[in-house]
């Protein structure tokens, strides 16, 4: 490897000998590969030869087939590849004498007429050529195997121009993202940003990561989401908001889980979480659709059909996944659900409240059967602090989290707007954190009294945009739709 790079070193010297800036500044192109592509494809052999004008073009080498006096180059930009044709006669002296100089990594600037050759390929008739930028390190051949894949996320540099599949991935994520934004502009959100520092770690269950800022000599939380913040908003009379954004949680790191992930919050006033299902399936559906062409998506062997949406509630779900008998009224018996854990081995504490062990057993027993996109609704009220109880059964709260795939994809709730219950939440968690839990929610005394001027009602929603690329692109991982995903150190 070592003496690779000494004859691309010396190739480079030689280039700048021939006259050559080694990295100018600028190059001037007419057209960018994938649009000169689109737009010459078209057009026959009879067609090219009869347009002339010269087109200028900039990519990176990829392949070199050499002839003596000629030779085919393989340019790639912006996705897409095309053919260049150099001959020695054809060329000023000094250029056919850079193209002997060039490697496979190379940036170059090509001029030349469009045509096609005898096995029908587009090609550019160089008539120039500019020098742009050597790699001094060559590209890899070949990407496979377990090694190969860690390289990818730590080099993803190299990983893009490699393997054209993986930007596939990342021009999908970008259209997801758009679609999102277009969604809920049509139905007249608007768009915010909230505070990446909070001094209150909050809106979530969730360790978050700490950090002090030297200059107000306090400490602050990078954000686990920006819920009471859009809330706050809500107060402000902005009735319909939404953040696209960066949060944090510093947790473990799962085909699931990364520490910081893209994840989109909106908040609709006058509303609850019936609206937000309905409104979730329809937006959920139009992006794939949009983006995939098609409701009917291929995930990890499975078929996903977005045409076809089930809801069913948190206890229901359990019912009807566990592998033991066991009913919805079972679920409310501390003692069943304590030999239900034991039978199914399930590890839990025993001081945790009956609606965290309905989670475990939830977990346990039901997500990853929720292939198809289903809603689970109506979460125990000690795992939603920030949630409206449900009038009919108090033990409950208007909760719904979004599975497909076997994966969460989204959470939601009518939102909790009386300032006496949201205090009294905030200290029972405040229990829960002396007991030991690191993701109980803090008190947040300025929160409640936004609360105390008044609160419309309102449903909030958070979708992960990461595990939502991976569905609609068919990724096994979330290292594969995240462009740098955090690695152990090398």
């Amino acid at each position: 490897m070592e003496l690779l790079e000494e004859v691309r070193v010396q190739k480079l010297k030689d280039i700048e000998s021939l006259g050559y800036n080694p990295y100018p500044t600028f190059y001037r192109y007419t057209h960018t590969v994938d649009r000169l592509v689109a737009e010459r494809s078209p057009k026959s052999a009879e067609e090219l030869a009869l347009d002339l004008t010269p087109v200028r073009i900039a990519g990176r080498i990829l392949a070199n087939r050499p002839f003596g006096k000629a030779g085919f180059l393989s340019i790639s930009d912006n996705g897409a590849r095309v053919q260049v044709y150099v001959k020695k006669d054809q060329v000023p002296e000094r250029d056919f004498q850079l193209y002997h100089l060039l490697d496979l990594g190379d940036f170059i600037g090509v001029e030349g007429a469009m045509f096609r050759t005898r096995t029908g390929e587009l090609t550019v008739h160089a008539s120039g050529l500019t020098f742009l930028a050597k790699g001094l390190l060559p590209l890899p051949e070949k990407w496979h195997g377990l090694t190969d894949v860690e390289i990818r996320y730590r080099r993803r540099y190299v990983d893009l121009v490699t393997n054209p599949d993986v930007r596939g991935v990342f021009v999908m994520r970008s259209l997801i993202i758009r679609e999102l934004r277009r969604f809920l502009d049509d139905n007249d959100y608007f768009e915010v940003e909230t505070p990446v520092l909070h001094p209150i770690a909050g809106g979530a269950l969730a360790k978050p990561f700490k950090t002090h800022h030297n200059a107000l000599d306090m400490t602050l939380y990078l954000r686990i989401a920006p819920e009471l913040y859009l809330k706050r908003l809500i107060v402000g009379g902005m009735n319909r908001v939404y953040d696209l954004n960066r949060s944090f949680r510093n947790e473990g790191v799962s085909f699931k889980h990364n520490p910081e992930y893209t994840m989109l919050e909106f908040y609709q006033a006058y509303s609850n979480y019936y609206d937000l299902m309905d409104l979730t399936e329809q937006m959920i559906t139009r992006v794939a659709e949009k983006v995939c062409g098609s409701r009917i998506v291929p995930f990890d062997g499975n078929t996903i059909d977005f045409g076809k949406w089930t809801r069913i509630t948190m206890a229901e779900s359990i019912v009807k996944y566990c592998s033991r008998p066991v009913t919805v009224e079972d679920l409310k018996d501390r003692v069943k659900v304590d030999q239900l854990l034991d039978a199914l081995h399930v590890e839990f504490d025993p001081r945790l409240p009956l609606g965290n062990l309905i989670g475990l057993l939830f977990d346990a027993v039901a997500e990853e059967h929720l292939i198809q996109p289903t809603i689970v609704y109506d979460f125990p009220i000690e795992l939603s602090p920030l949630a409206k109880r449900k009038q009919d059964d108090p033990a409950v709260v208007e909760r719904f989290e979004l599975f497909i795939g076997g994966m969460e994809l989204a959470n939601a709730y009518s939102e909790l707007n009386d300032p006496v219950d949201q205090r009294n939440r905030f200290e029972e968690q405040l229990v829960a954190r002396e007991r030991g839990d690191e993701e109980a929610h803090a008190m947040d005394e300025d929160y409640i009294r936004a609360l105390s001027y008044g609160m419309p009602p309102t449903a909030g929603e958070g979708i992960g945009i990461d595990r939502l690329t991976m569905i609609l692109t068919d990724s096994k991982t979330i290292r594969d739709v995240i462009l740098f995903p955090h690695m152990r150190p090398e």
